[in-house]
């Protein structure tokens, strides 16, 4: 039974690469909860083709009572081809990381990107591009274009068909992500980091962009006069990626932008399996946020099954989970101090290896973290 003061973590495995790199996950958070005794229970759900085909649905009530029960969700990968053809478009929506994300209103997607020392030669960036480079983006999630009505495909009188997804923000939803954004940077200010924000848009082209520079400015006049903030158009903030990342903090934006360049930032690091998240609502009464974290690659069905999967983006979303959910900030620094003593020992996965060079498994990473764990 679990004791008073223990918080729920909830493991949805999901599909593809999910269920392999959730269970290197679930032997860290053990071992924190053997070795450290950290305040944690842990429980597990099927998510996706998993859930389908043991409940006939994506989202049975059982495992949304789990969702709204727990206090962290720890989410693997979603997507599988076998849904499309074999489950229905009002069954898929019902169970999507979309409409859960939505529902328990994690607006706020805090996706960091540092540059890993020992990883310089697998960045597709000169080192001295990359060396130094620690930003984070704060990105939208439960608005845009992703989430907009109206929205689908219809067939037109000539036989063709016309696609439409709309892109819609109120300045409430702009005024929260952008507040939250400020108050992180204020943070990391106070962390010895330049702490200042970048708001990314498509003023010149877009409305809607136009709405959200003037909210997002009002939100720093009015409440954040100390924080630095910096205007820029998404396409050159992609150039900017590439050409100067040090420049960057803070980086705020909408969904489909957040998606696209966070997505860009990733080879800063060498893959995108070192790449966590943490999903964030707002504070509760007892300041408490409903969280959800997840490594931001897919599912992988090409190399599911088959060991080759970097875990470390999830693994380091549990140290988000540490430090943000349980608060425990000095177990999070211990878990990202022995995934760096990993790779400075020359540990890699597939994806982060140069040609020919030895490769550990997605267990052998997992098991390499929890031995560094013991002496970090």
């Amino acid at each position: 039974m679990p004791v008073a003061n223990t918080y729920r973590l909830l493991i949805l495995p999901g599909d593809g690469i999910g269920p392999e790199v959730m269970g290197e996950v679930r032997k860290v958070a053990e071992w924190f909860r053997d070795k450290r005794r950290a305040p944690i229970e842990i429980r597990e759900r099927p998510f996706g083709m998993a859930s389908w085909e043991r409940y006939a649905s994506l989202m049975p009530d059982e495992t949304w009572a789990e969702i709204t029960a727990a206090d962290a969700v720890l989410f693997g990968a979603v997507g599988s081809l076998d849904q499309q053809a074999k489950i229905s478009a009002a069954d898929r929506k019902k169970g999507s990381l979309l409409t859960m994300r939505k529902a328990l209103d994690v607006f706020a997607n805090v996706r960091p990107i540092k540059a890993n020392a020992a990883l310089l030669p697998a960045s597709s960036l000169k080192p001295e591009v990359v060396d130094g480079v620690d930003l984070v983006f704060v990105r939208e999630l439960t608005a845009g274009v992703y989430f907009g009505e109206p929205r689908g495909v219809e067939k037109l009188a000539d036989g063709g068909e016309r696609g439409v997804n709309t892109h819609v923000y109120t300045s409430a939803e702009v005024e929260r992500v952008a507040r939250f954004a400020f108050e992180l940077a204020r943070q990391r200010k106070a962390e010895g980091k330049p702490g200042h924000v970048h708001s990314v848009d498509k003023a010149n082209v877009m409305e809607a962009g136009a709405m959200w520079r003037r909210v997002v400015q009002r939100v720093h006049d009015a409440e954040f006069p100390d924080v630095a903030l910096h205007h820029m158009l998404a396409d050159n903030c992609a150039m900017q990626l590439i050409r100067w990342p040090r420049q960057f903090d803070v980086i705020v934006t909408d969904n489909l932008f957040g998606d696209l360049l966070s997505d860009c930032g990733a080879m800063i690091t060498g893959s995108l399996g070192m790449l966590p998240s943490a999903s964030l609502s707002a504070k509760d009464a007892h300041g408490r946020r409903r969280a959800l974290y997840e490594p931001i690659h897919g599912s992988a069905p090409d190399i599911a099954g088959k060991s080759l999967a970097n875990p470390l983006a999830a693994i380091l979303s549990f140290a988000m989970c540490l430090r943000e959910t349980l608060g425990q900030a000095d177990d999070a620094a211990t878990l990202e101090r022995a995934v760096d003593k990993v790779l400075a020992s020359g540990a890699r996965t597939a994806d982060l290896a140069t040609k020919g060079a030895p490769t550990l498994s997605t267990t052998g990473m997992g098991d390499a973290v929890v031995t560094a764990l013991a002496s970090v």
